[in-house]
């Protein structure tokens, strides 16, 4: 792969592989011309006077070919690869096969703008995206990388397509695929000119395949095939992607302000008492948490740190019911486990409106009893956080009793009154690459 100040584009290809034969002859421009339609994939028909080296042209165009797809460079230069014409409607994906990992496997693939710098990884600069093989992170344009997917090794095929109907609209969206299965995608600017593929490589012995002919089309398997996107199960959505049961975090994830939330448009009844969690991807931290919340919980707090919530933490297995101070409460939670949370409604509990999923702004609660001060629902969102502040009684609420589950064993209880309105499924995220699937019917048979 072109290094700086070393192969940066096809003619030092050229020089470099005529300096290796130790041959002195100098090709004629349209020699060059050719092996450049040549190298990028482009079918060549070279109509020349007899004598003028039309054998050389086949000769030379296979070994500048390969040169272009091998690491030159010293481990302490990047080495970077821009094909001559960027990805279009006609022509939308390419992919890059890994032949050698080499010394460290800093391989990675991506799109540039045209005039990009030969001496930086794709993904490193301003306008550019790239999935890194060696760490699975996606640099979107920053040195500083995000997780994103696997790591990649010999014989794996990272492919970077742009979905065609977006380019268009201001912002093109950039997805990746490894081995034929998508990653992921990120929203970015559009260029004027077109985004090029871009393959950069930085320790010795890295060598790849470029095929940017390359097809993709989506696989369907069970977690592709989704017709209904399942938003409208969403009453409310903050920094989090839908698509089908999948929830991906797509916020800043900077500060504990960047929280995003989902809260589900149906409380839990007597009728759909629980749901679950899938931990996809556990993202750079794993900030995840599930739970319950009222229906006006804020968009920028977690489930559990303010009142009239409670939810069970994956990164450190405590329960935050109203507070941002949590408790001791189960195991932490990765990759693969399974999160539940439901209630445990007293046998004469009635929810008003249960059962009407159309108009969940007319849900109310009625106490069958005297009523029982919820101290979880009193005072404004902006006092909340004062030191000090005396909470005040105000609205009334029934108990119930909320407990959660962990791979299908129960975790634990906590006994909290019921806000005007039922308590929502809620699940917070708050960093990179975190995706959990949610089922909000696990029981329904």
């Amino acid at each position: 792969m072109a290094a700086a100040g070393e192969l940066r584009c096809v003619d030092s290809a050229i020089a470099s592989v005529i300096e290796d034969s130790n041959s002195a002859f100098i090709l004629e421009e349209e020699q060059k011309t050719a092996i450049k339609a040549f190298v990028d994939r482009k079918d060549v028909f070279a109509v020349l006077p007899t004598g003028f080296g039309k054998s050389l042209i086949y000769q030379l165009a296979p070994m500048v070919s390969k040169k272009m797809g091998a690491y030159q460079g010293n481990s302490e230069e990047v080495g970077c690869y821009v094909a001559g014409h960027p990805l279009s409607k006609g022509n939308c994906y390419f992919e890059v096969t890994i032949v050698d990992t080499g010394v460290r496997g800093t391989i990675a693939v991506g799109l540039v703008p045209k005039f990009y710098r030969l001496d930086h990884q794709p993904g490193w600069l301003p306008y550019s995206v790239a999935y890194h093989a060696d760490n699975g992170k996606l640099y979107n344009g920053n040195p500083v990388g995000q997780q994103f997917g696997p790591k990649c090794a010999r014989n794996d095929r990272i492919g970077c397509g742009i979905h065609s109907e977006n380019i268009g609209a201001g912002l093109t969206t950039v997805f990746f695929t490894k081995n034929g299965k998508e990653v992921g995608s990120v929203e970015i600017p559009a260029s004027a000119e077109g985004l090029f593929p871009a393959v950069g490589m930085h320790s010795m012995g890295e060598e790849v395949k470029v095929d940017l002919q390359a097809e993709w089309f989506l696989e369907e398997d069970d977690s592709m095939m989704m017709v209904d996107s399942h938003e409208d199960d969403w009453g409310r959505l903050y920094d989090v992607r839908v698509s089908g049961t999948l929830l991906e975090y797509v916020g800043k994830g900077k500060s504990i302000m960047d929280v995003g939330l989902a809260q589900a448009r149906q409380p839990l009844t007597t009728r759909c008492h629980y749901y679950e969690v899938e931990i996809v991807d556990a993202g750079e931290k794993c900030y995840i948490a599930l739970g319950l919340a009222r229906r006006d919980y804020p968009r920028n707090r977690h489930p559990g740190w303010s009142r009239g919530s409670v939810a069970y933490h994956a990164d450190d297995g405590k329960i935050f019911h109203g507070s941002g101070v949590g408790d001791a409460f189960g195991p932490r939670c990765f990759k693969g486990d399974l999160m539940g949370c439901g209630i445990m409604f007293p046998r004469d509990y009635i929810l008003d409106g249960e059962g009407d999923v159309d108009d969940w702004d007319r849900l109310e609660v009625r106490p069958g009893h005297a009523g029982v001060q919820n101290i979880l629902y009193l005072n404004d969102e902006e006092e909340e956080e004062e030191d000090g502040e005396e909470v005040e009684q105000g609205q009334e609420g029934r108990k119930v009793t909320v407990f959660f589950t962990r791979n299908g064993k129960l975790m634990g209880r906590r006994e909290m009154g019921v806000p005007p309105g039922g308590l929502y499924p809620t699940v917070g995220m708050l960093s990179s690459g975190e995706k959990v699937k949610v089922d909000l019917h696990p029981l329904s048979g």
